[in-house]
């Protein structure tokens, strides 16, 4: 993974915070509280305020010693490219409204170059088409994996997914390499109003999703919301154009309906209709 000189920052709240641990010195940190940290360009995440209070190496979440043993792990979900999907955070944070709003075609590519994923729409399907990606009901879970869990298939467990669902070879031809170790894909939401969710990323993979589109229940469904994995608001847009049918992002909210991921999205269209009606 490289970076500029300037290094990447990023802030965890303790709404979004995510449990992470180092291999090599089997370090576990739960960020409880708003705290900076930063990415150096070897690959290290250190916190700034105890960077500062100590000089000493102890004072690091993680030692910059050996880049491959210092790769952030979730303990929850070990299968997470967890660099990976911070990068993809850093990326959609960093989209304007003006490019989520326009064209839905123009909007998707973005989507899925903030997501780490090319725009392949004549790829043969399964050897890096990306033309499905947020453009159906289901194929809307921005995930992050690690490359020694891309292959994994779905044994059954993920329900109304086929059996097998191997994916690996479709996602190392589409995933930009410039974000961090590992891959991205637009993984198939079903089971993701469960709790814990019972969906491709977080069984076949072990994975978090980086973000979730959701369409929201207004009038029209024309109105998107990008939330994390915990459900929390990361974007949202409003785009022109040919947007996927009204059949499917109805259906998109349905799959959500209910559980944390619709929570976003209902308060969207609470809000939209309160201010239609004065």
């Amino acid at each position: 993974m490289r970076f500029s000189s300037r290094s990447l920052i990023f802030s965890l709240t303790a709404s979004g915070c995510i449990g992470l641990r180092c291999f090599s010195y089997g370090i576990a940190s739960n960020y409880s509280q708003n705290s900076a940290y930063i990415l150096s360009a070897s690959g290290a995440i250190h916190n700034l305020a105890e960077d500062s209070a100590s000089s000493s190496s102890s004072s690091r979440l993680f030692s910059s010693a050996s880049p491959t043993s210092e790769m952030p792990v979730d303990p929850e979900y070990p299968g997470t490219a967890v660099e990976r999907m911070l990068a993809v955070r850093s990326r959609v944070a960093n989209l304007t409204q003006e490019e989520l709003n326009a064209n839905w075609e123009d909007v998707r590519r973005k989507l899925l170059w903030a997501g780490g994923l090319k725009d392949l729409p004549t790829a043969i399907p399964g050897q890096g088409y990306t033309g499905h990606s947020f453009n159906d009901y289901n194929h809307v879970d921005l995930t992050c994996m690690l490359d020694e869990v891309s292959y994994n298939q779905n044994d059954g467990t993920v329900q109304q997914i086929a059996r097998g669902n191997l994916l690996g070879p479709g996602i190392r031809i589409a995933s930009l390499p410039e974000l961090g170790p590992g891959g991205s894909w637009s993984t198939c939401a079903n089971g993701c109003n469960k709790d814990p969710p019972q969906d491709v990323a977080h069984i076949q993979f072990r994975s978090r999703i980086a973000y979730k589109l959701v369409w929201c229940p207004t009038e029209k469904f024309d109105t998107f919301v990008l939330v994390d994995d915990d459900g929390k608001e990361l974007t949202r847009g409003t785009p022109t154009g040919n947007l996927p049918r009204i059949m499917e992002r109805q259906a998109n909210y349905r799959i959500v309906m209910g559980s944390k991921y619709a929570t976003a999205a209902d308060e969207i269209a609470k809000s939209m209709s309160t201010s239609a009606t004065n």
